[in-house]
């Protein structure tokens, strides 16, 4: 199990009354794993938000030849993957 550190802070009624919700609908099992589920679901937005200004920094910054071949490439798997089923385990 991963340890655990003390947070003892206030928060806004809304987001109190929020996270008693989340306890009482079953999607945490105390406020405690309530406040690390609203944390892991910002830090995943946030990295994800990381991640997109990263792509597109990248793209911004390839020469055209290689926009061209990243094109290419995108297309061919793209037309490899139309037989797939991802849904399927």
């Amino acid at each position: 199990m991963l340890q655990r550190k003390k947070l003892s802070t206030t928060v806004g009624a809304t987001n109190y009354a929020y996270l008693h919700k989340m306890v009482k609908a079953g999607r945490a099992r105390s406020v405690g794993a309530a406040v690390d589920k609203a944390v892991e679901i910002a830090r995943s937005l946030d990295n994800r938000a990381t991640l997109e200004r990263q792509t597109a920094a990248y793209f911004k910054g390839l020469t055209s030849k290689a926009a061209a071949e990243e094109t290419y490439i995108g297309d061919a798997l793209s037309a490899a993957t139309q037989e797939m089923d991802f849904d399927q385990p």
